[in-house]
Formats: C-alpha cells, sequence, structure tokens
C-alpha cells in the first residue's frame, strides 16, 4: 500500500495546479465567487504558506487543507465573523505585526473518489500538528455542515442541535470535527457573503430566477436574496463555528 505524503504547496509546487482543480471541483460554483476571499486569496498563501497542506499518494493530491493564524482572545463575543472574517484579521494581523496565537481552519477537500476513507480527518490532523508546531495555543474553524443544504430554512442555530442516538451531531462533516476533540462555539452568521448579477446567479445556481423573492439554491445552505429591479442577488452564508482542543 502507498504512503500518504503530508507537503505544502511551498514544498510541492508542481502540486499547486493539482490543488487548485480539486478546490475549484470540490465546492459550488458560488462559494468560488466569494469577493473578499478573492482579494486576499493571493496574501494569504503568502503569509501562511505551513498551513496549505497537500495528502499525497503516488504523486497524486488526494485532499487539500487550508488554515490562517489569527490572534483571538478565546472569548466566544470576540470570535472573527466567519470565513470572511477570518480572512480579513489573519491578514491585516499579519500585515500590522500582530502576533498570531489562533489557527483558523478554512477548509479541506477530498478528492471525491477518495471520500469517506478518513482523509479529512487526517488533514485537520496535520494542520492541528502544524499549529502546535507554530507555538498557536488555539484551533477553531468555521465549519460549513454538509447536509445544512438539505435544510435551508432551518436556522443554523437550531440545526446545531440536531444530533444522533450516540450524541455526535446528524452532520457528518460537523462529526469529523467531534471525534477529534472539537466543540460547537454557535453559528457564524454572514460567514461568506457573495453578491451578483441575476444573470451570474443564474449562471451560478443552473436555474432561473423569474421574480423577485428568496431562492432554495442547490448546495446553498441558506436562501438566496434575488432582486430583479435592481439587477441584483445576494447569498449571507451562515456557517457554525467549531473549536478544537
Amino acid at each position: 500500500m502507498a504512503t500518504i505524503e503530508i507537503v505544502t504547496t511551498a514544498d510541492r509546487p508542481d502540486l499547486e495546479a493539482s490543488a487548485k482543480s480539486l478546490l475549484s471541483g470540490g465546492w459550488p460554483a458560488f462559494v468560488l465567487r466569494d469577493p473578499l476571499s478573492n482579494t486576499y486569496r493571493d496574501r494569504v498563501r503568502s503569509y501562511f504558506p505551513q498551513f496549505d497542506v497537500l495528502l499525497v499518494e503516488d504523486g497524486e493530491v488526494l485532499a487539500d487543507g487550508r488554515a490562517v493564524a489569527l490572534r483571538w482572545d478565546g472569548q466566544t463575543a470576540t470570535i472573527p465573523d466567519g470565513y470572511d472574517g477570518a480572512l480579513v484579521e489573519s491578514v491585516t494581523g499579519h500585515e500590522s505585526g500582530v502576533a498570531p496565537d489562533t489557527l483558523c481552519i478554512m477548509a479541506a477537500t477530498v478528492r471525491p473518489d477518495r471520500t469517506g476513507g478518513g482523509l479529512a480527518g487526517k488533514v485537520l490532523s496535520a494542520l492541528r500538528e502544524r499549529a502546535s508546531a507554530a507555538g498557536l495555543s488555539r484551533v477553531i474553524a468555521p465549519v460549513r455542515p454538509a447536509l445544512k443544504a438539505k435544510y435551508p430554512l432551518t436556522p443554523m442555530a437550531q440545526f446545531a442541535a440536531w444530533t444522533r442516538s450516540d450524541g455526535l451531531h446528524l452532520d457528518p462533516w460537523v462529526r469529523t470535527h467531534q471525534r477529534l476533540g472539537a466543540t460547537v462555539l454557535g453559528p457564524a452568521p454572514r460567514s461568506m457573503v457573495v453578491p451578483g448579477t441575476v444573470a451570474e446567479w443564474e449562471r451560478w445556481a443552473g436555474m432561473a430566477f423569474p421574480q423577485t423573492g428568496q431562492y432554495v439554491v442547490p448546495d446553498a445552505l441558506d436562501l438566496v436574496d434575488i432582486d430583479r429591479e435592481h439587477d441584483r442577488g445576494l447569498y449571507a452564508e451562515t456557517n457554525l463555528w467549531m473549536r478544537h482542543q
């Protein structure tokens, strides 16, 4: 059996294209249009290359994990405003010389034909180990629950309380974090905000929006607001903050 290596894109720049392809294919089209993410992406890669990990087997990328470092006092009230907020705080903090003490796991993507084999947990563990090696005392994540898209009308605060008979969460991605010792802190409202024209949103969603209103969109965790009169679509996604021990 081939050994799985854990490297970074800085160690193996030749794998950057494969990692990018994995990332783009593993997320809904509209998620990749988050303007803040696109604005800060290059600086994140430049500032935090040690937290851009790849799981590689026989030269092929099986999974990708990305994280940033920021400063947080450990209080739920002061946690960043979700995914977008963590990006901004990590980059502006780095540029201002603020010493980070917290790793924020931003994403973990597994190749579709290798899901269910524990690779996502390996990615999370690799990032936690790098946080420890870097002297970061906390690890948090704005988790995007896999099953939440099936319940877009349910507030995240309610969804967060849905558990199985064994006490673990109904959602498999939340359970992966829990099995590594993570606990739920609470919803991250407006974690990711994606604006666009009506035509752009129809292309990203693969559906028509014939009138102004709120729509259930495939793979969206929350409703998408469409305003045809002003040619505007807006998606504000709520994630779930979790903290690792």
